[in-house]
């Protein structure tokens, strides 16, 4: 079958939340070592995430310690699991017949305001960092100030959120607009470097939720970053119920709207409580390969929504380090952090 054949000669690459389990047995969750087999994933990124209560208090240790699982699963299940931080390392996985497996920290409020927390991390293997989760910062405001609930606070970044920018742009670190306000997009996009992805979002323009990708945005592909599409079903449908069919209507109207070089697979598993039916956990994956084929999606189309786009963006990024030689040793000003005295 096309759908399974596509699974198997390229990368899969999908985005999840991760905890400290025995992942051979466990099967309450969307992801397991046996579903992550079934669903051929190549590559997946683990999102460490810890709560926006956490700002101001312990975010940067209990970020730690969430990488720290996510390098000791890597250890503990070495026949089906390979750390990696590059494109050619995630290809190298594949060929090995490895899931390789890449991290990103799922909110800025893990950095303390630190660029050298930020430093560490991609030391530590970090390869994206969504700029806020669903809250704000000191420098950055998240989605929420697009709605009713929110209020902004930085206009977009601050002076030191654009700081974080350039230097994820020297480090090499993939920026996640996910969870961000429009107007912090807008000014990512106007001023990175590197293309950009979004790693769990899906298209406004079927579902207006404010954690969806408008089409102005969508339509500034001029950089060439990606839109991973979210199964959560309130970001598919709006509600709580959700199809496959539905969610190949997201890649539909971003492939027609923007072309099929910007879609990847985001998932959201483990991260969300509502998913589709017939895409219930991550083994799921060839369900939705063999919808878009059934839609008329070319081979070459699916292999790259499947993990070419994103090893594609993943390159351009490490290029863009290489040529930027700009190195920021500037710590947030207290106006940025909010302190008090």
């Amino acid at each position: 079958m096309r759908d399974r054949y596509l699974c198997s000669v390229g990368p899969c690459i999908d985005q999840v939340c991760c905890g400290s389990m025995d992942l051979n047995t466990l099967n309450t969750t969307h992801t397991n070592i046996p579903k992550i087999k079934a669903g051929k994933l190549g590559a997946q990124f683990w999102s460490a995430f810890v709560p926006c209560d956490t700002q101001y208090k312990d975010a940067v240790r209990q970020t730690l310690e969430q990488i720290d699982v996510i390098h000791r699963m890597c250890q503990k299940y070495p026949e089906t699991f390979r750390f990696t931080t590059s494109s050619q390392e995630i290809r190298a996985a594949f060929s090995d017949k490895r899931t390789a497996c890449l991290i990103g920290v799922e909110g800025g409020h893990s950095l303390d305001s630190s660029l050298g927390t930020l430093r560490a991390m991609y030391l530590l293997g970090v390869r994206y960092l969504t700029l806020t989760h669903s809250c704000n910062t000191p420098w950055a405001d998240n989605w929420l100030v697009d709605t009713e609930s929110g209020h902004s606070e930085h206009n977009g970044l601050s002076p030191f959120g654009k700081q974080v920018i350039k230097e994820m742009n020297r480090l090499g670190m993939l920026i996640d607009l996910s969870h961000m306000s429009v107007e912090v997009m807008n000014q990512v996009l106007n001023m990175s470097a590197a293309p950009v992805i979004f790693s769990h979002s899906s298209a406004y323009g079927i579902c207006p939720h404010k954690r969806n990708v408008p089409d102005n945005i969508l339509l500034k592909r001029d950089k060439g970053g990606i839109v991973m599409i979210n199964f959560y079903n309130d970001y598919v449908t709006c509600s709580p119920t959700a199809n496959v069919s539905n969610v190949a209507d997201h890649f539909d109207y971003i492939k027609k709207l923007a072309g099929p070089s910007i879609i990847g697979f985001g998932g959201d598993y483990d991260g969300v409580n509502r998913v589709p039916t017939g895409l219930e956990d991550v083994s799921k994956m060839p369900v939705l390969v063999a919808e878009l084929l059934a839609r008329g999606w070319k081979d070459e189309e699916v292999k790259a929504a499947l993990g070419e786009n994103l090893l594609r963006v993943l390159k351009k990024t490490e290029e863009v380090r290489g040529n930027t030689h700009t190195f920021s040793h500037t710590q947030a000003p207290h106006h940025d952090i909010g302190y008090t005295t």
